[in-house]
């Protein structure tokens, strides 16, 4: 399972700034005010070889009779039940409030290693003033400033001490997960293609709380099947329960081949639906897209192709995966999601000769050479792919520094074309030779 590091820590202390810092993204809206950060975020980050998620709530704000303060209060403890490490947040500039005696006698009760993260500290009189956070009980203090990322290497060093390696499970059946939106019919299709009701379906969305491992052995098919708690953008008080779902479904989707992002075909594809793509492509699984409840949809010729090119708009730039329109209470098209599922799973696993591909590629790079940069030519000379879990190549030339994007997208398109690697993330490196 996956290792999660929760910011937590009242308004306006630098949270989200810290976030984006960590996972290298402006994903998390920073301003002055107070009380920004309502969802969670969540993000992938990497240090000294170590991935973990980072999730940054809002800030905690006690007994307050404001509903989404009353929410993000849940959240916060939630995050403190379900992650690995907690990053418990102060400003410096204010010193210990109330609210911050509040938050660490909640977390000295957790258990889990807690690390004091006194932000916005930009010089050294405020280092002398960070000692103040030493009463909090909580061991050692750590002096950042997230603004300008000074102090964040130290302290990451000692966080990622406290992660557990987490080993890719060796186990031979391939992992496919159902990802989506609560009540886009997760559950109705697991129990559909196993012909019984395995799991509770019920139209309140949000029935599935938890990650459900199924084994699946039919019509020549043998998998593990793994249906996830639906992920909601907006959230209601009182909803603790679908938080702990969301850190449940990212985990469920890092131990995953394949996952099948479901979406209904009345509401189509939103933001929440393209962050959980985005975090499949960027953890290399494969990715099917199910479109669901298509009986509602008036339709003709034109209506799937022109829907199918809509999604793709937004997936940009990974857009070769593909799109089954299905119904699953007519069982209408959903065993062609299991066999697309497993065509992408060989598609992942797929390895190219190192000769087939020189002979293929060499040629095409032949006629359409990377453009010159600076009057200087840049020749590729030898391709190879890298073992790994998903399709990663290797392409040796003399100036690998003077690449450009378009051109890595221009040998992605390439390869795809060639090769079939359909509803696969790929990954090109350019190599001295």
């Amino acid at each position: 399972m996956s290792n999660i590091i929760a910011i937590v820590g009242r308004p306006n202390v630098g949270k989200s700034t810290l976030f984006n810092r960590l996972t290298e993204s402006r994903k998390a809206i920073v301003d002055d005010f107070s009380g920004v950060t309502r969802d969670r975020h969540y993000g992938i980050a990497e240090w000294t070889d170590k991935k973990f998620t980072v999730i940054d709530t809002g800030g905690y704000v006690a007994g307050s009779d404001d509903v989404f303060e009353a929410a993000i209060r849940e959240q916060v403890v939630i995050a403190i039940e379900e992650a690995t490490v907690l990053l418990f947040m102060v400003d410096v500039t204010t010193g210990v409030t109330d609210l911050d005696d509040e938050i660490a006698d909640i977390l000295r009760r957790s258990k889990k290693p807690v690390f004091v993260v006194v932000n916005k500290v930009d010089n050294n009189n405020l280092e002398h003033d960070s000692a103040v956070f030493y009463s909090l009980g909580l061991g050692d203090i750590y002096t950042i400033s997230s603004m300008t990322g000074s102090g964040t290497g130290d302290l990451l060093d000692q966080v990622v001490s406290h992660l557990e390696n987490v080993e890719e499970e060796e186990s031979k059946l391939p992992k496919i997960t159902i990802i989506g939106r609560p009540n886009v019919g997760k559950s109705s299709l697991v129990n559909a293609l196993m012909g019984k009701d395995r799991n509770i379906v019920t139209p309140i969305a949000g029935t599935t709380r938890d990650s459900i491992h199924i084994h699946y052995n039919q019509f020549g098919h043998e998998f593990m099947f793994i249906d996830t708690a639906g992920l909601r953008k907006k959230t209601k008080v009182k909803e603790n329960i679908e938080f702990y779902s969301v850190m449940r479904t990212i985990k469920a989707l890092e131990e995953a081949d394949v996952c099948i992002l479901m979406l209904d075909a009345i509401e189509g594809l939103e933001a929440q639906d393209i962050n959980i793509f985005h975090l499949a492509e960027k953890n290399k699984k494969g990715v099917v897209i199910l479109v669901n409840k298509w009986d509602l949809i008036e339709k003709n010729n034109k209506t799937m192709k022109v829907f199918e090119d809509q999604i793709k708009e937004k997936l940009q730039p990974f857009t070769d995966v593909p799109v089954i329109f299905t119904s699953v209470l007519n069982k209408q098209r959903i065993f062609k999601a299991v066999e697309t599922a497993m065509e992408v799973y060989q598609n992942r696993s797929k390895k190219i000769p190192t000769s087939k591909l020189n002979d293929v590629m060499l040629p095409i790079i032949e006629n359409y050479p990377p453009p010159a940069t600076k009057g200087k030519y840049i020749k590729i000379k030898y391709i190879t792919q890298i073992n790994g879990v998903a399709p990663m190549f290797a392409f040796f030339c003399n100036l690998p520094q003077y690449i450009k994007e378009p051109y890595k997208r221009f040998l992605e398109n390439k390869l795809r074309e060639n090769f079939d690697f359909s509803g696969v993330p790929i990954q090109i490196y350019f190599r001295q030779k």
